[in-house]
């Protein structure tokens, strides 16, 4: 895990002292050795998470902590076991009155959700099959408030304010270049489908996860919990299709598409992709998801050394090259 962003941007480098803010990631009370509480927590901001212990700790004295709280800490960098650990000196809550640039409490996409969530719009307008077109964006509407600002995943790729919109975003541009590869050589493709399948893949994480109001998951849902999203998908198709009256056959494509775009079963899908615009999202989707865990992982390391093996991608451990690949001049 990187150092927090307010650790390397308000430590002393002579003291080890921070100060700042942060969000609480987990927190649980402890007993010591000798039957003392102390607090031990996880915070995070935009760069990164940390352990921090808060030692001789007392409810009435320091006040009490969940996750997703935000708060102020100030302490002192030490190094146990090899690891970062915040010592906590003095800890509050967030005062209503405080105003807090959020972006460097909560790690962001590099996008605008609402500018994202327009052009996703846009996209679902266009649509060649009306039907199609207006479910899509009565799905898209209804949950706008969510959709621009929620992350994709509580953990893992994308786990992080406007996600949800960069990942579908990333996926809608590479599946229009799909598109423009396949359609003149299988006229048949539909681009309808295979756009509506990347814009609904993922919409159910608006009620799959429970979000606070920094744009980051907490926790999974109860209903997340017991059914996941991708089922929470159908079942919100089915139902605005019914609303809606949209045509069985189709309203039954986007659920196929939504089932199976996990790919296998391991991966959470009930079923394998069944028709070429199901196989496009599967694909996309994969893709989009590995790509971000890759470069994430690799932003911790130097030019010319491997990461620790990634659990998310097989294990594998990946190498920074270092090659950007620099474009050669026109001659």
């Amino acid at each position: 895990m990187g150092r927090m962003k307010l650790l390397s941007n308000c430590i002393n480098n002579a003291t080890g002292a921070v100060e700042g803010f942060c969000v609480v990631r987990s927190v649980q009370v402890k007993s010591n050795v000798k039957g003392a509480d102390y607090l031990d927590l996880v915070i995070a901001d935009a760069g990164g998470e940390v352990n921090a212990k808060l030692w001789d700790y007392s409810a009435a004295a320091h006040g009490s902590y969940a996750v997703g709280d935000i708060i102020k800490v100030r302490g002192t960098v030490n190094l146990w076991k090899d690891i970062e650990q915040l010592k906590v000196d003095r800890i509050r809550h967030r005062r209503p009155d405080e105003q807090i640039d959020m972006s460097g409490i909560a790690a962001c996409a590099p996008i605008d959700g609402e500018e994202m969530f327009d052009r996703i719009m846009q996209t679902a307008s266009a649509f060649g099959d009306p039907d199609l077109a207006l479910l899509t964006q009565y799905l898209l509407k209804s949950r706008r408030e969510a959709i621009a600002v929620y992350p994709a995943a509580l953990k893992l790729h994308h786990a992080e304010r406007y996600g949800l919109m960069f990942h579908t975003g990333t996926m809608l541009e590479m599946a229009k270049k799909a598109v423009e590869v396949y359609k003149p050589l299988y006229p048949e493709l539909s681009e309808d489908l295979v756009y509506a399948g990347i814009i609904l893949h993922d919409i159910a994480k608006t009620e799959e996860l429970d979000v606070g109001e920094l744009g980051i998951a907490t926790a999974y849902s109860v209903r997340g919990q017991l059914m996941g999203h991708i089922n929470m998908g159908v079942c919100m198709v089915e139902q605005a299709a019914a609303e809606l009256q949209t045509p069985r056959e189709l309203t039954t494509l986007i659920e196929h598409i939504l089932l199976a775009h996990h790919g296998q079963p391991e991966y959470g899908s009930p079923k394998f992709p069944m028709f070429p615009e199901a196989e496009i999202v599967s694909e996309i989707d994969m893709l989009d998801a590995r790509m971000y865990e890759m470069f994430d992982a690799l932003a911790e390391v130097e030019v010319g050394q491997f990461t620790e093996r990634q659990w998310a991608l097989d294990n594998r451990q990946l190498y920074r090259h270092g090659h950007a690949g620099v474009k050669r001049d026109d001659r």
